[in-house]
């Protein structure tokens, strides 16, 4: 009976996180082809100095929010990078999970906010120029985290293609 319960409540919590984006106008779209380019794009904007030795070190492979928990990166953290987000412009931003082999496109997204994703893991929120990246993680203690990027480094034209 439990695991129909968690099932069942699974299921209630998507179909009331979808149904507020669709409250709120948002368009999503999912994205699998350039999936590989946008996941290599978020790394290159978000975590191109860090080293290779670091990454394996902070488990960077497993959670690339591992940057900003080990502090390899300086960013706004809990209630602060909540109020930042909702600050932010976001008229088409992706959604990446960590585990999932796919992108979602919002469109129409000025007014969702950080507390719209409460209930997901492990999500990385950013805009089409890379130039700041929200997430929320798994881990009560850890996060949410808001990271501006300086100036884009990469190779990158902005629309998931790197050049």
């Amino acid at each position: 009976m439990q695991e129909i319960f968690w099932t069942v409540e699974a299921v209630r919590k998507n179909y009331l996180f979808k149904k507020n984006l669709q409250d709120k106008g948002v368009v999503v779209s999912e994205i699998y082809e350039g999936f590989v380019q946008i996941v290599a794009a978020w790394d290159c904007a978000f975590a191109h100095n860090i080293s290779e030795e670091t990454k394996k070190v902070i488990h960077y492979d497993q959670f690339k929010w591992h940057i900003f928990s080990y502090e390899k990166k300086r960013c706004l953290k809990e209630e602060a990078a909540r109020h930042a987000f909702d600050e932010l412009k976001k008229d088409e931003i992706y959604i990446m999970y960590q585990s999932r082999p796919y992108i979602y496109l919002y469109e129409n997204a000025q007014d969702v906010r950080a507390s719209d994703f409460d209930s997901e893991q492990d999500i990385y929120i950013f805009d089409k120029k890379f130039t700041w990246t929200y997430i929320h993680t798994h881990e009560s203690s850890c996060g949410p985290y808001l990271y501006k990027t300086t100036q884009f480094e990469c190779d990158f034209k902005g629309d998931g293609n790197i050049l």
